[in-house]
């Protein structure tokens, strides 16, 4: 299983790669830049063939790839010969203008941003469903009395339902989670419906400022989704299969106690010492039943219990419709990704917060596999969007201002076009020396994490 999430990582990722790069390689053929070889992986090409001047390649490590321009590392070879020059002959990467070499190096991450919208075009346009909780919430504190949170900071109370966060409607706890994530450190205005003693429900406004976690980057407030004790299926040969719970079972006590929300198992097994046994009373077709729990020992062990979820449905919309939602939503995660950059720097635990090469494709892998093991359908909107957010997250990072990448290509033409000269070929070398550092170190602490991850995993 974990050979078939890391062929269909790789197979993902070289989607993303193979777009970024076809960017790059219909931006020089417009702009009258030979394109020597277009390759998808690095090293070796295993597999290589020449069609009108270009070799297609496909190299033996498949995560990456790249579009090679003619005369694109000419500096290296002016700066090894001493020459205060470089050759900037007609069809090469330097001999085109700068605003040529920009348009190129902006195409990369262009297509991207671009395959992304489609991407979230097609969603929005076949229509989608998705299982969620509702807006009701239960507090972090009261299920673990020492954690402190701002939601019972600001006086949330367990039971409120959220319907509004900054004047957006909130209609489930996917709403909830979306915005309160975006917004670490940003106070906002919430509207909750409480009941009051005679059960009418009232609507009252708090402010809360989620903090930041620290191993994301995203924000929370300290809140779990209400969720009725229903269950809507149980594991085979699982601790519930065999304490003989069944599918649409409404558990009322535990050990005597009051069982309002699916979270409050988690007081009871995590809470002090944690119980051999569970004394569970349930409704089950209107009967009561009596039901004797084992607890297994070792806590990895799954329970076997799924809670009834809610099921929403997106219809699909219009072609025009479908298009609009596709580049808002692209839009909204650019926007999100760009801000997650400055979170990198304000604590954020960066081994967990940064995904390297190894990390993304084991994660696109496993989004796939567990999807599609589900139906066709969830596979592939779960995948196709997983891949969207990849590439939204591959254009901004190559758009970084910082030497090797394309956006650090772009501000050495932006220079070369201030000042109306070429740049020496000594400062270009020592510019992409720095990038060729900097990226490398960036990739091994990456790498690092990475087997951090799959270690603890």
């Amino acid at each position: 299983m974990l050979i078939v999430k890391i062929l269909l990582g790789l197979i993902g990722l070289g989607l993303v790669v193979f777009v970024h790069e076809l960017g790059h390689f219909i931006a020089a053929r417009l702009a009258g830049i030979d394109v020597e070889a277009f390759s998808i992986g690095w090293g070796k090409p295993i597999l290589a063939k020449k069609i009108g001047g270009v070799e297609y390649r496909l190299g033996v490590f498949p995560i990456g790839g790249y579009c090679k321009m003619r005369g694109e590392n000419e500096f290296e070879e002016a700066w090894k010969n001493r020459r205060d020059g470089l050759a900037r002959d007609a069809g090469t990467f330097l001999g085109a203008r700068p605003p040529a070499r920009i348009f190129v190096a902006f195409a990369g991450p262009l297509f991207n941003l671009i395959f992304a919208a489609l991407v979230f075009t097609v969603i929005w346009g076949t229509g989608f469903e998705f299982t969620t909780m509702g807006n009701r919430v239960v507090l972090v504190s009261d299920v673990f009395p020492d954690e402190d949170y701002p939601a019972s900071r600001a006086g949330l109370k367990t039971g409120d339902r959220i319907i509004e966060i900054n004047g957006k409607k909130v209609e489930n706890y996917r709403d909830i989670q979306n915005l309160i994530a975006i917004n670490a450190e940003k106070e906002l205005r919430f509207a909750v419906l409480r009941e009051d003693s005679g059960g009418r429900p009232q609507r009252i406004e708090l402010l809360i400022q989620p903090e930041m976690e620290k191993s994301s980057g995203a924000g929370r407030i300290g809140v779990y989704f209400w969720a009725d004790p229903v269950v809507e299926s149980v594991l085979p040969d699982s601790p519930a299969s065999r304490a003989g719970l069944l599918s649409g079972d409404r558990i009322v006590s535990v050990n005597g106690e009051p069982f309002l929300y699916s979270v409050a198992l988690l007081k009871i097994l995590d809470g002090g010492a944690r119980p051999q046994v569970l004394d569970i009373k349930a409704e089950r077709g209107g009967k009561a039943v009596s039901l004797e729990f084992s607890v297994p020992r070792d806590e990895s062990v799954p329970l076997g219990i799924n809670w009834r979820m809610l099921t929403y449905r997106s219809p699909g919309y219009s072609v025009f419709g479908a298009v609009g939602k596709g580049f808002s939503e692209m839009w909204d995660m650019l926007v999100i990704s760009v801000r997650s950059l400055a979170l990198l720097f304000r604590g954020v635990d960066l081994t967990k917060a940064v995904s390297g090469p190894v990390r993304v494709t084991y994660m696109a892998g496993e989004i796939a596999a567990d999807s599609f093991s589900q139906s066709m359908g969830l596979g592939f909107r779960s995948t196709a969007n997983f891949l969207a957010l990849i590439s939204i997250a591959l254009a901004v990072m190559n758009l970084l201002p910082l030497p090797v990448l394309d956006g650090g290509l772009i501000v050495l033409f932006l220079i070369e076009m201030v000042r109306r000269r070429p740049l020496h070929p000594r400062f270009i070398s020592a510019y992409q020396t720095t990038g060729i550092v900097l990226i490398g170190a960036l990739m091994l602490f990456a790498v690092f994490g990475d087997i951090l991850f799959l270690v603890k995993g």
